[in-house]
């Protein structure tokens, strides 16, 4: 006669079919067979299931590939077996480093050093930051639990670990594939770009092409921007397959409608490979000079005759002050060559710039000097050459610009500064044809799109091109 325990099984295999049976015994752990060993009546169970799988039939809708998950699915994988494998996510600390981690968990010095030498043919461990998560990994399958690696993933788009071998550490690195989305995006601005471009989930780096590299050149940021103006952008992320953001891309067309006036912009390519952004006339972007050669600076004191704010008297100001906060990066207003750095009187931390016979950008009242700039060397438009301060005569944070033209000062918003290349003959026929593709898939992605709250029209350009199927709200997604 069969135990209560052979009936139960007996049953069960009988509703369930014989997948059900068949796992009852190769599902176990060797936990759960010391378990069955103990129990009363675990044989009778085990030749109960053995006699009921060979007398019922297969069912002809079940797949002989699927093995056992299919039993588990269907019976709520109460049979699912315990991963041997425990996890301890640890997050670095400010000054931690991976060794002192490592003999923490109290990983023998021995098997640390091991570790740390293999993971360096694949991540030098000198790059991990803080915060960054790292599971540690023990096998528990025998005893109180055994050391056998790391895994962590440094960006969205890879990951790294180190297992044991049972004879040594072995390190590897398994890269994500990544898919190139566009995003088309336009946006009314209420009080500044920045603003209205987070509102419409434009990524920070995507802004800061946008200000930086594009329109710096001819937007004064804080005169130029009203209510009501408009925005335009069409840029490309860099995505996991689950979605996950690894980089921004090019960042192909924008546009801004300023009081009415509009400026756009293409990515364009040049026979010699170099990329630029180039007006509808096939004109550089690239002026001589940046307007404002610091981000989100406000403009506290213009050029020409003031009262003094120290002195007590009018005096001749000869540039013009951005207010912004002290660190805040201070960038070269063209290309050119330092020809003087350092302490300077009033002017405090100083900084002068040669761009050519004729003009030269000085820049004062630096906290302190950008990482290689020194008398002589050579500096790139847009380099980051020191950081706002308040050295000199000074009331508070802010930079000094002067801009100098046959060795006199000007006044840096009104100096007609030149235009850069200009396309022509057939690069400019080319250029045409790049700028008409991509305002026309600008314009194609934004039809039949609703407008959304906020005033945002956005639309994700997938690979097939595919809409959402609803817009009623706004979702975490980028470009959203």
């Amino acid at each position: 006669m069969l135990s209560r325990g052979a009936v139960t099984v007996a049953v069960a295999a009988a509703i369930g079919g014989l997948a059900l049976a068949a796992t009852l015994i190769p599902s176990r752990t060797p936990q759960t067979e010391t378990a069955v060993a103990d129990s009363a009546g675990a044989g009778e169970m085990a030749l109960a299931a053995k006699a009921l799988a060979k007398a019922l039939p297969v069912p002809p809708d079940i797949d002989a590939q699927q093995g056992l998950a299919l039993a588990g699915d269907a019976w709520g994988d109460n049979e699912a077996v315990d991963d041997p494998i425990e996890r301890r996510l640890i997050s670095l600390r400010p000054g931690d480093t991976l060794m002192q981690i490592l003999l923490r968990q109290e990983v023998p010095k021995e098997h640390a050093h091991e570790l740390v030498s293999a993971l360096r043919s694949v991540y030098n461990p000198q790059r991990l930051k803080s915060g960054q998560e790292i599971a540690f990994l023990f096998d528990r399958s025998e005893g109180d639990g055994r050391f056998v690696g790391i895994e962590f993933q440094p960006a969205v788009e890879r990951s790294v670990s180190v297992s044991f071998d049972g004879v040594r550490f072995q390190a590897a690195e398994v890269a994500k594939p990544l898919q190139h989305r566009l995003f088309a995006v336009r946006g009314t601005i209420d009080s500044s770009l920045a603003q209205a471009a987070s509102e419409a989930g434009v990524p920070i780096a995507v802004q800061s092409i946008l200000i930086n590299k594009m329109f710096n050149y001819d937007v004064d940021w804080q005169r130029d921007i009203q209510p009501g103006d408009r925005f335009e952008v069409l840029y490309e992320l860099l995505t996991t397959e689950t979605g996950e953001i690894a980089r921004v891309g090019k960042v192909s067309y924008a546009a801004l409608t300023l009081s009415g006036k509009r400026r756009e912009l293409f990515l364009f390519e040049d026979a010699d490979g170099r990329p630029d952004y180039f007006t509808r006339k096939g004109e550089s972007v690239r002026k001589a000079l940046l307007r404002t050669p610091v981000d989100g600076a406000k403009l506290t004191s213009g050029f020409g005759m003031r009262m003094h704010p120290l002195l007590g008297y009018s005096k001749m100001h000869k540039g013009v002050d951005f207010g912004a906060p002290t660190g805040t990066p201070i960038y070269a207003a063209g290309d050119g060559v330092i020809e003087e750095i350092g302490a300077k009187g009033a002017y405090g931390n100083y900084i002068r710039i040669r761009h050519n016979r004729e003009i030269a950008t000085a820049y004062a009242h630096l906290s302190r000097f950008g990482s290689g700039a020194r008398r002589g060397s050579r500096v790139s438009q847009g380099e980051v050459i020191g950081y706002v301060g308040t050295t000199g005569r000074s009331t508070g944070p802010h930079l000094h610009y002067e801009v100098m033209r046959g060795g006199k000062q000007v006044n840096p918003l009104s100096v007609d500064l030149p235009t850069g290349r200009i396309l022509a003959g057939k690069e400019l026929k080319k250029f045409l044809a790049v700028a008409a593709e991509l305002e026309r898939t600008f314009t194609e992605e934004l039809q039949g799109t609703e407008e959304m709250k906020g005033g945002v029209d956005l639309l994700t350009v997938s690979g097939s091109s595919q809409r959402p199927a609803s817009r009623g709200a706004c979702s975490k997604a980028p470009g959203c």
